[in-house]
């Protein structure tokens, strides 16, 4: 008896799926956040809506990604676990989106934050060269 098979990812079904947006007060350090401070657990749609209204052409940092939001929601953090994890979702959605035959300027632009050498490039299904690819042919800059 071999192993079963993993069913793949049904990245749409976890977008939709995940809770809204909110706040909590760490009563531990996780993470690298120290407890006693607040932290923002994100959605993987408030995370596609920052990264749209990303010029093209321009990237971003995770840091800034994760310090805008967090600002934005009166938070002193925002968590990495699922900012990492949220925006891979983000990012599958968006190829696969690709893959079903839409246009570059049709989906969410998400190799503005996750660039080739990253920890989630090196997770998504299409690798960090394709990220790379994607970059180039958005204009891509250096992460501000």
């Amino acid at each position: 008896m071999g192993a079963k098979a993993k069913k793949p990812t049904d990245w749409r079904k976890r977008f939709g799926a995940a809770k809204a947006p909110h706040v909590v007060m760490l009563h531990a350090d996780f993470a690298g956040v120290k407890a006693g401070n607040t932290m923002l657990i994100s959605s993987p749609g408030e995370i596609a809506n920052y990264v749209a209204r990303i010029p093209q052409g321009e990237t971003r940092t995770m840091d800034r990604l994760r310090n805008e939001l967090a600002r934005k929601a009166g938070a002193q953090a925002m968590c990495p676990v699922t900012a990492a994890i949220y925006l891979r979702v983000v990012a599958e959605v968006a190829l696969a989106d690709l893959a079903e035959g839409k246009a570059l300027d049709q989906v969410v632009p998400f190799w503005r934050v996750v660039l080739p050498g990253s920890k989630v490039a090196q997770k998504l299904s299409c690798g960090p060269d394709h990220v790379a690819h994607l970059i180039a042919l958005d204009g891509g800059a250096e992460a501000v």
